[in-house]
């Protein structure tokens, strides 16, 4: 199943719903280009896992390069309810440390207005 990709924003937190596979070629360069123009709109963005169904290598790969993306330009990526499959790929190549995971997207974005607090 191809990766389908949707976005909105919600209090400047722009939300990526994912559909679909992360594999590493096409979707995963598409995927790489949308979040890349995003964070020209907003640093603050969250991806919806619920609908992944299947991650590999190179989707694993992908999203480390958002996050580094993100982060270069004073960003963060954060993501939401992440399925079993992702969560066991997450956490046996340790990347489970790297993101902030949240179980729903709203906690996600609640997230980034409590961290602004704290900063302020």
């Amino acid at each position: 199943m191809a990766l389908k990709t949707t976005h909105t924003s919600k209090d400047g937190v722009i939300v990526v719903r994912l559909s679909g596979a992360i594999y590493f070629g096409e979707e995963s360069t598409a995927l790489r280009v949308l979040v890349k123009e995003l964070l020209d709109i907003s640093r603050q963005i969250v991806l919806d896992l619920e609908d992944v169904t299947h991650i590999d290598s190179g989707g694993l790969g992908t999203l480390v390069s958002l996050h580094a993306s993100a982060r270069k330009v004073g960003g963060e990526i954060k993501l939401a309810q992440i399925g079993d499959h992702a969560r066991e790929l997450l956490q046996i190549t340790r990347l489970m440390t790297l993101f902030e995971i949240f179980d729903t997207v709203e906690d996600a974005i609640a997230s980034f207005k409590k961290a602004a607090a704290a900063s302020s």
